[in-house]
């Protein structure tokens, strides 16, 4: 696998500025921007838009979860419905998702404390309220890629393959990953880091993201990749959450894959093999909805759910007094 590129400070030449993707809008007065890059495929393919540079890497972080449980498919593990879409997720840490979680590890005689997760909080930040007030603490399960990682730790099982470097980038499985990455995206990977959870990150341009959620939607039937889509598509609550714009996004527009990622990263897929992906500068997730909202409707898509994801206010004193636009 390749290793991590040594850290360098670009100059300003070097890294010219991203357009404003978002506007931060109070009592009427522009306080702040938000830039970054942002690509829409038309249904053969091809790149439709290009906001800023859509082809230097990036790193996708959870948006490419929907690879990795494509990979544990690969690896001959057999799961379906809520099973596969909790592989692929970046859960809220609700009451079903932990139960869930739980049932896995014990149908492939698997323990907690085997999961590669670090200790964490539910996602969801009401549910955390509701978690610390039981007076309970940080735990493996309740991190938001806990699913992911009980997959991957089944399909290694499944292979005999080492269950304590699982996430090694050199692990079989992770070799499997890192196929399924360039096949995907169809590009090579040219970087290598850590995600949050620990697993191993690779890098794609948003192009290429694009092209990979592209990819998922028009597989064929049965294949691991479309098994993955259409799992996501049946149960988006448990890719995401009750309240997560992702598993809303799926159950009011057919057909619809969507993932969100950490520092400001979503990729989205229309049924007619029309896709988008972009990433936000300086990882402000609070710019995800209005951003995600106003590309779908330049693409001509319409539903009361885009009303819902791209509000997002701005308060003061308790009172909305503005809120987070797209600029473009």
């Amino acid at each position: 696998m390749t290793s991590p590129r040594p850290i360098s400070e670009p100059t300003p030449a070097d890294t010219p500025l991203s357009p404003v993707l978002a506007e931060v809008v109070r009592s009427g007065f522009v306080e702040g921007r938000h830039r970054g890059s942002l690509v829409v495929l038309a249904a053969d393919g091809s790149v439709e838009t290009a906001l800023g540079d859509v082809t230097a890497p990036v790193f996708p972080r959870s948006t490419n979860k929907p690879m990795q449980a494509a990979a544990v498919l690969r690896a001959g593990l057999d799961l379906t419905g809520e099973r596969l879409a909790l592989a692929a997720a970046s859960h809220s840490g609700e009451a079903f998702h932990l139960d869930l979680v739980r049932t896995m590890l014990d149908e492939f005689g698997l323990r907690a404390d085997q999961l590669g997760t670090p200790p964490d909080l539910p996602l969801d930040p009401e549910e955390a309220e509701h978690y610390l007030a039981a007076g309970q603490v940080r735990d493996r399960i309740t991190m938001n890629c806990s699913g992911k990682h009980t997959a991957m730790l089944a399909a290694c099982a499944h292979n005999g393959w080492p269950l304590d470097s699982y996430l090694d980038q050199d692990h079989p499985l992770q070799q499997l990953i890192l196929e399924g990455v360039r096949t995907a995206g169809g590009e090579d990977v040219t970087h290598i880091g850590t995600d949050g959870c620990g697993a191993p990150l690779m890098s794609l341009s948003l192009t290429g993201l694009a092209r990979a959620f592209r990819h998922f939607v028009t597989a064929a039937p049965g294949t691991p990749e479309r098994r993955v889509a259409d799992a996501m598509r049946a149960h988006p609550e448990y890719v995401a959450g009750t309240r997560r714009p992702d598993t809303w996004l799926m159950r009011e527009l057919p057909g619809v894959l969507s993932k969100m990622g950490a520092e400001a990263v979503q990729a989205l897929a229309l049924p007619d093999g029309r896709a988008l992906a972009f990433k936000v500068d300086d990882g402000a997730t609070r710019t995800l909805g209005p951003i995600l909202a106003r590309t779908l409707r330049l693409m001509n898509v319409e539903s009361d759910v885009l009303t819902r994801i791209e509000d997002a206010p701005l308060l003061g004193g308790g009172t909305r007094v503005g809120s987070i636009r797209a600029a473009f």
